[in-house]
């Protein structure tokens, strides 16, 4: 009952808001005006919704379920638009998905929006993906089959052609003080001599000049991606009341966006703040009391000490894991596993009840946030392992299998992070190049070879992530084995931002043949059909493990420097280890203790064997 809810809850959320606005002399009509939004928005939650929210208050934690599978997509290149998208059920319920994020598909600019990362108004879905009935429409589609339905929350900022930005452009003082707008550069400036450059690409600073406004307006990110004033507790209402419209269209989980940056305090780095925690605690409470089952998912790509801070049942219950995607990334190029075993020993616990979301390639580029102090503690150089890692997943770096795009290179520091698919980047680009040059018998064997072992580092990625705690996540595209697609350079409104290197339409015939496994005598279709079986057949065997769930974790050495190994055990249901060869060498380890077993991946029975072999990029999953 909200009633009941407003009693247990409210407390925790006026303490919360008067660290952010308690010196105000309004602050108790703030928090009337915040009542009645809530209120309202209760009561416009459907019957469905409200079943919904008394059956998650029992099981807050559904996300720890081995059965949970997500994936991520736009639904104008997966789909079309929203009819389209739901003709494609289908397709993903058979894949195993149970949780489908769809990235940003509400108004915004026509030429630059950062991928719809610039909203303009929160009420209403792009025209040319829907309406937003029909987004609602799909919500109630995907609860039918059993899949959890996420949207961003873009929260730092709006496009500067949201209603807001344009009052404020228009002179409106009520809309000014909705953003930082300041008239004399003077002002941006003192801001800036702390703050650093997000893309430097992009232009110095965290301001941009805007002749409407006649000011310096805050832009953390693009010119045309405004950031909210948080300072004014009317930003905070308005988009509490935008919060909880997306959330009654029926969703289940909200990416918080940017949220490292939503709080601004002069002479910090404003990025990681306290007052960013608070306000974060504050609409998961506002969420908690209107909309119970809504859970919030983090997006720090940041220090991994910054973001676990983000984690908790009073905060994110669910976080992207940016360090594991990074490692993962590290390890497959080095084919040594000691930085990510020490990473994932010192950093993988977090508050009970809280889940991570683990991936392994997304919408966005690759950065590497890995801890300089953990690298340091294997004998790393972290500022020049960024580099080499820049360099391999590039292709400037000899005997490189990948093939990916630099995004926002720096030429002051030499700093770039990464674009590109998942088979691009892991070598199926360049076997393939090779296949279609028809050189020799030799160079045919190699490409077969290169190609054999790009989508053994596919499977063997996948096979470790999915045996992970959280959601296994994946990004539209690459369950096939799609590969980059570098028409974004022709593309006036694309050209200046690689990412659309891995922003790709969907083939629906050529997915159709590969999800069929009927691909002729087509090289390139054929190993992304075996890809694809793999991939399948893990998710389906990730879903009949419940020790894949709700379970603990341990990672431990194997004395190889090839091999990540994990232990998953609950009392009373036995354990199950994961053990992995990052390397294209046949590699042997040793077991802390004498194992006996079987793997359920392959279906090999291990009695009492204390020295085991793995051939390249093979995993297990000995179940004891």
């Amino acid at each position: 009952m909200l009633s009941d809810r407003l009693v247990k809850l409210m407390p925790s959320l006026v303490n919360r808001l008067f660290r952010l606005y308690g010196t105000r002399w309004d602050f108790y009509l703030v928090l009337q005006q915040l009542v009645t939004i809530i209120e309202r928005s209760s009561k416009q939650r459907s019957g469905d919704l409200q079943i919904q929210d008394e059956q998650r208050e029992k099981t807050p934690d559904w996300f720890l379920c081995e059965k949970e599978i997500g994936m991520m997509l736009y639904v104008d290149l997966f789909a079309g638009d929203l009819s389209g998208l739901k003709d494609k059920i289908a397709y993903l319920t058979g894949l195993g998905i149970t949780y489908v994020h769809l990235m940003p598909l509400f108004r915004c600019p026509s030429l630059h929006n950062d991928g719809g990362y610039a909203v303009s108004s929160y009420r209403e879905v792009e025209k040319k993906l829907g309406t937003i009935e029909q987004l609602s429409d799909v919500a109630a589609l995907f609860r039918k089959a059993g899949i959890k339905f996420v949207l961003d929350f873009v929260f730092n900022h709006t496009s500067d052609e949201h209603d807001w930005a344009l009052a404020a452009k228009n002179g409106d003082p009520k809309y000014r003080d909705y953003y930082f707008i300041y008239e004399e550069k003077a002002e941006a400036d003192s801001w800036n001599e702390s703050l650093r450059e997000i893309f430097p690409d992009t232009r110095h600073g965290c301001f941009s000049y805007d002749k409407e406004a006649s000011g310096w307006v805050w832009t953390t990110f693009n010119s045309f991606q405004w950031d909210l004033n948080y300072q004014n507790p009317q930003v905070f209402l308005s988009m509490c009341e935008e919060m909880l419209a997306i959330a009654n269209l029926g969703v289940d989980v909200l990416r918080l966006d940017a949220l490292a940056f939503v709080w601004k305090r002069k002479g910090t780095m404003c990025e990681n703040l306290d007052e960013a925690h608070s306000l974060i605690e504050a609409f998961q409470y506002v969420a908690q009391i209107a909309a119970p089952s809504l859970v919030f998912k983090s997006e720090a790509i940041v220090h991994p000490d910054e973001v676990i801070k983000y984690i908790g049942t009073d905060q994110c219950r669910l976080s992207y894991n940016p360090l594991q995607m990074a490692l993962f990334w590290e390890s497959a190029a080095t084919r040594q596993t000691k930085l990510l075993t020490l990473s994932l020993k010192k950093r993988w616990a977090i508050p009970d009840g809280c889940g991570w979301v683990n991936y392994l390639r997304c919408h966005d580029d690759i950065g590497w946030t890995f801890s300089d102090e953990d690298a340091r503690e294997c004998g790393i150089n972290g500022h020049d392992h960024r580099n080499f890692l820049n360099a391999f997943y590039t292709n400037r770096f000899e005997g490189s299998f990948a093939r990916g795009e630099p995004f926002q290179y720096n030429p002051d520091n030499g700093d770039c992070r990464v674009c590109g698919t998942m088979a691009s980047l892991l070598g199926l680009e360049e076997a393939g190049q090779l296949y279609l040059a028809g050189g020799s018998a030799e160079d045919c064997r190699l490409a077969e070879l290169k190609g054999e072992m790009a989508v053994r580092r596919m499977s063997m990625l996948y096979a470790v992530m999915f045996a992970l705690p959280g959601i296994p996540l994946l990004y539209a595209g690459d369950e096939s084995a799609t590969l980059n697609d570098y028409t974004y350079r022709k593309d006036p409104g694309k050209k200046a931002d690689s990412r659309w290197v891995h922003r790709i339409a969907t083939d629906w015939k050529l997915a159709q043949k590969i999800s069929s496994g009927k691909t002729g005598n087509d090289w390139l279709s054929s190993h992304q059909a075996q890809a694809f079986s793999s991939l399948k057949r893990i998710i389906s065997l990730r879903k009949e493990e419940p020790l894949f769930g709700k379970s603990e974790i341990s990672f431990y050495d194997l004395n190889n420097e090839h091999v990540l190994a994990f232990e998953r055990r609950k009392a009373g249901s036995g354990s199950l280890r994961v053990i992995a060869n990052f390397s294209e060498q046949t590699v042997s380890y040793t077991m802390d203790r004498v194992t006996k077993g079987i793997d359920i991946l392959s279906g090999t029975i291990y009695n009492d064997c204390s020295v085991c072999i793995l051939s390249p990029f093979q995993t297990v999953w000995i179940k004891q």
